[in-house]
C-alpha cells in the first residue's frame, strides 16, 4: 500500500490524454471495410448462386446445407490459419501479413464469382480464410499506435465498418443488385457475354476493388507498427534449423528474464513461443471474449428468425421489410452510440463496470424473448410488444460495448500483442463454425409441436450464464495486470 508523506502532491495531476494518431489510424478503419463488404455482398446471392450450379439436384431443402457449408469452410480455415498469422505478424511486422490478407480477399473474390462448380466455390473461401488474418491483426495494429489514454476512444470506432454485418445495412443491396446483372440490367449489361456466362462476377467485383484500394493505401501509406520485427529470411533459416524460439525469452514468476537475469528491456521486445503466451491472464481473456461472443453470435442468428415465426409458433409474424428496417435502425443505433459514449462511459466508469453491465445484459435480453411473444399472444402487436422489442434492442447497445482493454493488459509482453490476439480470435473463429448452426437448429427443433417451446431460451441463458462467469474472472481495472 502506498504511504504518503511530505514528498506526496496534494493535487493529483490530471490525465493528459494523447490524441489519436489520425494519420494512421484512418486507414486501419479502411482495411476493415473490404472483409465486412465481403460477407454482406455474398450473403444475399449465394442462395440463388447454388441453386444456378446445379450441386443441389433441385432439393431446395438442400440449399441451405451447401450455404452452410460454404460459411463453415471460412471459419474452420481461419480458425487453423489466425493463430499462426497473429504470431508471424509479431516477428516480422503487421504491414506484410495485412497486405497478404488484402491480397486474398481480392483474389477469392474473383475466384469465386468466376467458380462454375461447388467445389471451386469451396476452394475461394477457403482460400480466402486461410490466408486473411486480418481480424487479430487490425486488432494488435490498433493497439501499437494508441496508448491506455486513447485507447478506449479508438475501439469506439472500431466497429463502424462492421455496422449492419447482421442488422441488415444497405450494404448487401451491392450483392442483391448486381448478381446476374444481364438479366436486371440488360440496357447496360445485355451485351456482355462475360457477365451472361458468370452472372455473378460483377458484385465479387466490388469487394476486390475495394481490397485492391486498400493495399495499394497500405504499402504506400501505413507506417509499420512493430518496431522490433525480424528479416523473414532470419525467420525461415531459423525454423529450418529448428531454432526459432531458441532466442526467445520466457516468463518466470511474473516477470520476464533471460538465463542471465539480465536486459530485462530486451525481454519486453521479444515476442515469446506461443506456449509461452498461453498465461493464466491470457487464457481468462480469451475465454472471456469467446463466451461473449458465442452469445452475441447466437442471438443475432436467433433474433430474425424469432421476428419471422408466427407468433402462435413463438415469434412475432413480421415480414421482411419490416425485419430488416428494425434491424438497420438499431444497427445504426448501436454504431453512433459506440462512437459518441463509449470512451465517455469507459473514463467515467472504468472498463470493469461497462464490462460486467454489457454482459450481465445478456440475461434480460433472453428473459425478453418469451415475455415479448406473450405479450403478442394476448395483446397481439400493442405498444407494449413494440416497448420490449425497443428495450431489447436498447440492451444489446451494451453487449457491444464488453471490455476490450484486458487483451492489451493480459498480453505476457508488448511484443506478444498479435499472439494475444490470435489465440482469442483463433478460438472464437472456431466458435463461429458451430455456435449460430447449432442455435438456429434448437430455435427450429424448440418451434415444432410436442417440444419445449423455450428450449432455445435455456440454450441461450446457460451460454449467457457462462458469460457472465467468466467475465467476474477479469479484473475490475485492466491495468492491475500491467503494474503486477
Amino acid at each position: 500500500m502506498r504511504q504518503d508523506n511530505e514528498e506526496t502532491p496534494l493535487l493529483q495531476q490530471p490525465i493528459v490524454k494523447t490524441p489519436l494518431p489520425w494519420d494512421q489510424f484512418w486507414i486501419i478503419l479502411f482495411l476493415q471495410f473490404p472483409d465486412s463488404l465481403v460477407f454482406q455482398t455474398l450473403a444475399p446471392f449465394t442462395p440463388q448462386l447454388i441453386r444456378d450450379i446445379g450441386v443441389t439436384n433441385g432439393n431446395e431443402s438442400q440449399v441451405g446445407h451447401y450455404v452452410g457449408i460454404l460459411q463453415s469452410s471460412y471459419y474452420t480455415a481461419q480458425a487453423l490459419t489466425i493463430l499462426y498469422w497473429s504470431q508471424l505478424s509479431d516477428r516480422i511486422g503487421r504491414k506484410p501479413l495485412i497486405l497478404t490478407a488484402l491480397f486474398a480477399i481480392a483474389v477469392s473474390m474473383f475466384s469465386f464469382g468466376l467458380s462454375k462448380t461447388f467445389v471451386g466455390l469451396v476452394v475461394s473461401r477457403v482460400f480466402c480464410g486461410a490466408f486473411n488474418g486480418s481480424n487479430g491483426i487490425v486488432k494488435s495494429m490498433v493497439m501499437d499506435i494508441t496508448d491506455t489514454t486513447n485507447l478506449p476512444k479508438a475501439f469506439g470506432y472500431m466497429p463502424l465498418p462492421w455496422i449492419g454485418i447482421d442488422k441488415g445495412n444497405p450494404r448487401p443491396l451491392i450483392g442483391g443488385s448486381l448478381s446476374r446483372p444481364a438479366d436486371r440490367f440488360p440496357e447496360i449489361f445485355g451485351r456482355s457475354e462475360l457477365l451472361k456466362t458468370y452472372p455473378y462476377l460483377l458484385p465479387c467485383v466490388v469487394p476486390a476493388i475495394f481490397a485492391s484500394a486498400a493495399w495499394l493505401v497500405t504499402y504506400f501509406r501505413f507506417r509499420e507498427s512493430v518496431s522490433t520485427r525480424a528479416p523473414p529470411l532470419r525467420l525461415i533459416k531459423g525454423w529450418f534449423l529448428q531454432q526459432s524460439d531458441s532466442n526467445f525469452l520466457v516468463p518466470s514468476n511474473n516477470a520476464w528474464t533471460s538465463s542471465a537475469e539480465a536486459n530485462s528491456d530486451e525481454v519486453l521486445l521479444r515476442p515469446l513461443p506461443l506456449r509461452a503466451s498461453l498465461t493464466p491472464r491470457v487464457l481468462t481473456v480469451t475465454a472471456s471474449y469467446v463466451t461473449m461472443a458465442v452469445f452475441y453470435m447466437t442471438f443475432n442468428s436467433i433474433l430474425p428468425l424469432f421476428y419471422a415465426t408466427p407468433i402462435e409458433l413463438g415469434g412475432l409474424s413480421l415480414d421482411p421489410p419490416l425485419i430488416g428496417a428494425i434491424l438497420s435502425v438499431s444497427g445504426i443505433a448501436h454504431g453512433a452510440f459506440q462512437l459518441l459514449f463509449y470512451a465517455r462511459l469507459h473514463d467515467h466508469f472504468g472498463a470493469g463496470a461497462i464490462h460486467t453491465t454489457g454482459v450481465s445484459s445478456g440475461i434480460p435480453i433472453v428473459i425478453l424473448f418469451p415475455v415479448i411473444n406473450a405479450l403478442a399472444r394476448v395483446q397481439g402487436m400493442s405498444l407494449a410488444v413494440w416497448l420490449c422489442v425497443a428495450a431489447q434492442h436498447v440492451l444489446t447497445t451494451s453487449l457491444m460495448m464488453c471490455n476490450r482493454m484486458s487483451t492489451q493488459a493480459a498480453a505476457p509482453n508488448r511484443a506478444s500483442l498479435g499472439a494475444t490476439n490470435g489465440i482469442a480470435q483463433m478460438v472464437a473463429a472456431g466458435a463461429r463454425i458451430i455456435a449460430p448452426a447449432s442455435a438456429t437448429s434448437i430455435f427450429s427443433y424448440s418451434m415444432q409441436e410436442g417440444h419445449d417451446a423455450w428450449l432455445v431460451y435455456y440454450f441461450l441463458m446457460v451460454i449467457a450464464f457462462l458469460a457472465v462467469g467468466t467475465s467476474l474472472l477479469l479484473p475490475r481495472d485492466p491495468s492491475v495486470w500491467k503494474n503486477r
